[in-house]
């Protein structure tokens, strides 16, 4: 039986090629678009997040056993909010 712990490794590994991906070609299938990740394997590719949040808690309504990610999205810039408009 594999662990919930071992289930988030698999979809931040999946989560973390699916956008190294979609930075690197921009032809990609999951190029900005938000990708919802369940079980290790992409559940759900849509446009919007709450598009995604919806149909990924309909396929795996446990959240620690599912994962989304904005493909093209730089991770490692730092955005700041300062609050709202």
């Amino acid at each position: 039986m594999t662990t919930a712990s071992e289930i988030q490794v698999r979809n931040q590994e999946l989560a973390r090629a699916i956008n190294e991906e979609a930075r690197r070609d921009p032809h990609s299938p999951y190029a900005g678009k938000w990708v919802g990740i369940a079980n290790g394997q992409v559940a759900v590719v849509a446009d919007t997040l709450g598009e995604m949040a919806k149909e990924l808690r309909r396929i795996e309504p446990d959240p620690q056993k599912s994962f989304g990610v904005q493909a093209s999205r730089d991770y490692t810039k730092v955005t700041y909010i300062w609050g709202p408009r």
